[in-house]
This record gives C-alpha cells, sequence and structure tokens, in this order.
C-alpha cells in the first residue's frame, strides 16, 4: 500500500493478488484514518454510551443518520437486554444494508455499547464508574462508517449489512452458570435468532472489537470443534490474515491462534451458522485480557492510533472490494 507524505488517505489501488482470476478487477479505494479517527471523536463527544445513558441514544441516532447519508436502508430492531444484575434496558441493533435486493452478500459487524463499569482499572474507586470506549466500541463502529462512506462513493453490486450490535459489553465473569458467557453480547444473541430478514443469509461475516489501539495484536482463532462449520470459519480466517500480510499489515495480522473467543461473532456461528471471523486485539503480553486498556478508564482517544485504524479499515475495504469482483 503506497502513501505519500502529507496524505490524509491511503491511495486507491486496483487489486491484483488473484492474477489467475477471468473476473475484471475493481478498484480498492482507499481508506481514511483521519476520517475513522474523526468518527471516534464524535463518539465519545457523546459520553459514556452503556444500556439507558443519554449518549448511547445520542449516538444511536448519529448512526442511523450516517449510515442514512451513506445511502443505506437502515434497520433499527428493538429488544429489551436484560442485564446479569437484573436491570432491563431498550436496546436497539442498528442494520445499514447496501444493495439490500442483492441475494449475494456479505456481513460487517461492530458492537457499539460501552462498558458500564470499568472493573478491570486499577484504582478501586473508579471501577463502578462507566468508561469511554474508545478503542472497545467505538473504533468497530468508527472503521465501518468509514467502508460505508467507501460504499457510497465507490459503487459496487455486492450486498453489504453493516450491523451495530448493543448490548455487546455488559457481562459478568464465566462461572460454572453461565458457561457459554450468555450475559455477554446479547445484541448478537437477539440478531441472530431475529435476523432482520427471514432466513437471512450471508456468504461470510467480518466481527470488528478493539481494532484502534497502537501496536494491535491481531491472532486467528483455534475454532475446531466450537461450530458445525468450523472448517470454513478457519478457512476464512486464513484467506484474510494471508490478504492482510500480502497487504503489508503483517505487524499488526499475526500468524498466531489462541482460543475461541465469546465475542458476536460466536453467536452468529452458533445460532445464525454464518461464518463469522472476529479481528480483535489481543496482545500476548495480556492472557488475561485484550490490553492494559481493557475496560479501564484508559480507554479513551489517547489510546487510539490511526495506523491501525487504516490497517483494518484498507484490509476490510479489499475483502469487501475483491469479493465483489469475484477476486476473494
Amino acid at each position: 500500500m503506497m502513501l505519500v507524505a502529507g496524505c490524509k488517505r491511503d491511495h486507491a489501488q486496483t487489486d491484483s493478488f488473484d492474477s489467475d482470476t477471468t473476473s475484471a478487477p475493481i478498484p480498492i479505494p482507499g481508506f481514511s484514518r483521519d476520517t475513522a479517527y474523526s468518527f471516534i471523536e464524535r463518539q465519545l463527544a457523546f459520553g459514556v454510551r452503556n444500556p439507558g445513558s443519554p449518549g448511547i441514544a445520542a449516538c444511536r441516532e448519529w448512526m442511523v443518520t450516517k449510515l442514512e447519508q451513506y445511502g443505506a436502508t437502515v434497520i433499527r430492531q428493538k429488544f429489551q437486554a436484560h442485564i446479569y444484575n437484573g436491570k432491563v434496558f431498550p436496546s436497539e441493533n442498528i442494520i445499514g444494508q447496501f444493495n439490500p435486493e442483492s441475494k449475494n452478500r456479505i456481513l460487517l459487524g461492530a458492537h457499539y455499547d460501552t462498558r458500564f463499569i470499568a472493573d478491570k482499572d486499577a484504582d478501586p474507586a473508579k471501577q463502578k464508574q462507566p468508561i469511554a470506549g474508545a478503542d472497545d466500541g467505538a473504533s468497530g463502529v468508527a472503521v465501518l462508517l468509514e467502508v460505508a462512506r467507501l460504499l457510497k462513493e465507490n459503487k459496487i453490486n455486492l450486498g453489504v449489512d453493516i450491523v451495530f450490535f448493543d448490548a455487546e459489553d455488559q457481562g459478568t465473569s464465566k462461572s460454572e452458570d453461565d458457561p457459554e458467557n450468555i450475559s455477554w453480547c446479547l445484541g448478537s444473541q437477539y440478531w441472530s435468532k431475529n435476523p432482520h430478514r427471514p432466513g437471512y443469509k450471508a456468504r461470510f461475516g467480518i466481527l470488528l472489537d478493539m481494532v484502534g489501539a497502537k501496536n494491535a495484536f491481531f491472532n486467528r482463532e483455534n475454532v475446531q470443534g466450537l461450530y458445525p462449520h468450523a472448517q470454513e470459519v478457519h478457512a476464512l480466517y486464513t484467506k484474510v490474515w494471508n490478504l492482510a500480510r500480502a497487504m503489508g499489515k503483517g505487524q499488526y495480522f499475526h500468524d498466531r491462534n489462541i482460543p475461541g473467543i465469546t465475542d458476536d461473532h460466536y453467536w452468529v456461528n452458533k445460532i445464525a451458522r454464518i461464518t463469522m471471523i472476529d479481528i480483535i486485539n489481543k496482545p500476548p503480553d495480556h492472557p488475561e485480557g485484550f490490553g492494559a486498556h481493557w475496560h479501564t478508564h484508559q480507554d479513551d482517544i489517547g489510546i487510539i492510533d490511526k495506523n491501525t485504524l487504516a490497517s483494518v479499515g484498507q484490509v476490510v475495504t479489499a475483502v469487501v472490494y475483491r469479493t465483489a469482483s469475484g477476486n476473494f
């Protein structure tokens, strides 16, 4: 990916990795790191975005407006999120459909809620306060909104569904009573049981979660035994990671396998039976968590690195446009 000093975005490129294909390649637009970064700043300006907060309500309206501005047909899927502590919050999954008439579809997802407590913070006095969620929440939304903007400016025939899941980050620690961590990912559990279209199918999906931190470390999951279609999930990880490395993003996309993660993609695979992978930061020096800022008040704008956003965004953009041209 060639960069020019002073340029605000990666240059548009024509993908040529699969030179033996007979399909005409579609130029891959350049992903704007600055626009994605500004989308994170905008979300943080709403304040904390835990369920029931004014911040999440304002953020929700903003996301709907942006998706509609970019030409998506928007569905607001309302549900009741029953949090493990007994509280219930009106919640919404926001779905932006591009080319809704197309049967050839892919799924992109991220959660937009933020954790209602900072349970991993080093300061006990702050552990009961909600976090800003610059990385854990806002970064995935920001990348996908920039992809949505590119889809408006660089139209393709492929059907693309962008799903912003609600109530992902309000669970409790795994216990014998919760063997699958079902208190997490309430929005994706609901969507997987009640997709926005009856009989909804997608060729594959990619989930983005915590994709904005400096020196992010994205691993491949070992999904053997997790799903009946585990082989397809493994193959999708391999294709995306190989593409990322071919694009020069190997400093982020590492050839390291980790145990399966209960994240929104888990339920999409488990319930909806749609092959979906997770691009999520899990550094090897933090085996019990997802980086030192995870579920702490360090997860603010200072943790975000534009190069990480650009790398993830350009890889996802390449996947979308290569799929549209039949080269993925």
